[in-house]
């Protein structure tokens, strides 16, 4: 299955959900959001969320400072 994170081609070899993804890219879970196809999923979803050849993601990390 090939999707698109953050514009980037990925290719991933079995179904994975949005949980799977964070995961698989360290992302700590509180600290992002995901938007799939131009819609935002929220976090309650993301274990039952499934990613789907062709999917266009974006992925934005929330970063704390000052």
């Amino acid at each position: 299955m090939k999707v698109y994170i953050n514009g980037q081609p990925e290719i991933f070899e079995k179904p994975s959900t949005v949980a799977g993804l964070v995961e698989k890219f360290a992302l700590n879970i509180k600290k992002v959001a995901v938007e799939i196809n131009l819609a935002i999923v929220p976090r309650s979803l993301y274990g039952e969320t499934l990613l789907c050849d062709g999917d266009r993601i974006e992925i934005v990390q929330f970063i704390g400072g000052g």
